[in-house]
């Protein structure tokens, strides 16, 4: 796709702000009914949703240039994909801002309007497999000594995806060397690539970098399928959103299937193979990552014609999937949650669907990390605000952000994996 192919798109968008906030019907309160970090950060409609939507038709139509300030507010973006679920209750999916967005950063990147952080993670991704800036060959020290059959060297149909994050970040470790511990317990055959695993390239697509987004597609795809592999576990909500959403859209045939952890672990209780001993008396509120949630939705690629109605709306034939984010990862962390003996689970305002971001996202927390960490610091106010005593989530980049902001900040407030909690109850 190229910018020129989402046209339709920012023409059509009705000006009317919805983009910003949490659907009406869902608004709690005053205080937590925006859905949208950058607009929240930056203060001016350009920010917006509907304001990129608008850069995008006036670049299109030759009325604005692409400019190092345009460049900018561009990149100045979560990718949370708040402002499309936003958007779509009232216009129907006509507008489709997220899908203008991305287009917007390509099209940035292939006209030389670069980010040098983002340049950097590029780098590394095409040196060492990673955008994180380590060494490549340090990616499987995480997995010593948990004796894990590995893939490269012999065949198993379930493969575990630690993802970069988590692979470097020493204090992430437990995460994923928990989420083995536990497909162990349950008996699950399955492997990892360790040093061989390389980045799904997620986050290249989210920064504009469409090739090598491609590229890192394609050859996971490849050596899981060389490998026998038929499902792919991660326990990285960045890493389920792109093999779910992402994949599809540059991959006509996967035939793997991908599975969150807490999706696995959820089966795991319900079938016996999991079972909690230990109470963990705490009052926990739960944060769905963006990845996990609204964009953890199944791609559903569309074929058919636009017809156009009397006024702005159009008809389409034959209808296109409905995409609201109701169909994202929402129920098995809350499950895993609420199995385990002395947690109390209470909620946010903005959750599900509308969850507000982590803030790290679309590249802001490499090039703008205030800005990642301010919008972190919006949700540990939400949080503490229903009572908890902590946070839980089950996505790596989230708890780096979520820590990070607790330490520059000074919160006296753990943030949990999901899988963590699991693992003090057993």
């Amino acid at each position: 796709m190229a910018l020129e192919n989402v046209e339709k798109n920012a023409l059509r968008c009705l000006r009317c702000s919805n983009c910003k906030w949490v659907p009406g019907a869902h608004v709690k309160s005053w205080r937590f009914a925006q859905i949208c970090p950058s607009i929240f950060k930056y203060n001016f409609h350009a920010y917006s949703g509907g304001g990129r939507v608008i850069t995008a038709a006036s670049i299109i139509s030759g009325r604005t240039e692409l400019t190092d300030e345009v460049a900018e507010i561009i990149y100045k973006c979560q990718l949370c994909g708040g402002c499309d679920i936003a958007c779509r209750p009232s216009m129907g999916g006509f507008v489709e801002p997220l899908d203008v967005i991305r287009e917007l950063r390509i099209k940035a990147v292939g006209e030389g309007f670069l980010v040098p952080e983002h340049m950097m993670a590029i780098e590394s991704l095409k040196n060492e497999d990673n955008m994180v800036q380590k060494p490549k060959a340090e990616r499987g020290d995480w997995a010593e000594g948990l004796d894990i059959k590995n893939i490269t060297q012999e065949k198993a149909e379930v493969v575990f995806h630690a993802g970069c994050k988590a692979s470097f970040d020493r204090d992430l470790w437990g995460q994923i060397r928990g989420a083995v511990l536990l497909l162990k317990e349950a008996g699950v055959d399955f492997g990892i690539m360790g040093k061989d695993e390389v980045c799904c390239g997620g986050r290249a697509y989210s920064i504009g970098y469409m090739g090598e987004f491609t590229k890192y597609a394609e050859h996971n795809i490849e050596t899981w399928k060389n490998a026998g592999v038929k499902k792919v576990v991660t326990a990285c909500a960045d890493g389920f959103g792109a093999l779910r959403n992402l994949y599809p859209k540059v991959i006509e045939e996967m035939d793997i299937e991908v599975i969150h952890i807490s999706q696995y672990l959820d089966e795991f209780i319900k079938e016996g193979k999991i079972k909690f001993s230990k109470e963990v008396p705490m009052k926990v509120t739960y944060h769905d990552p963006c990845n996990l949630g609204r964009l953890g939705e199944a791609y559903a690629k569309w074929d058919g014609v636009e017809k156009k109605l009397p006024g702005p709306i159009v008809e389409f034939d034959p209808p296109k999937p409905e995409r609201y984010g109701v169909n994202g990862v929402y129920e098995p962390p809350r499950n895993i949650l609420k199995s385990i003996p002395g947690i109390e689970l209470v909620e946010m305002e903005r959750i599900r669907e509308h969850s507000w971001c982590c803030g790290a996202g679309g590249g802001a927390i490499d090039a703008y990390p205030d800005f990642a960490l301010s919008t972190a610091k919006e949700r540990i106010e939400e949080a503490k605000s229903t009572g908890a005593e902590a946070m839980a989530t089950a996505c790596p980049w989230c708890i780096r952000n979520f820590r990070d902001a607790v330490e520059k900040y000074g919160y006296n407030f753990p943030v949990y994996d999901v899988i963590d909690l699991a693992l003090k109850a057993m």
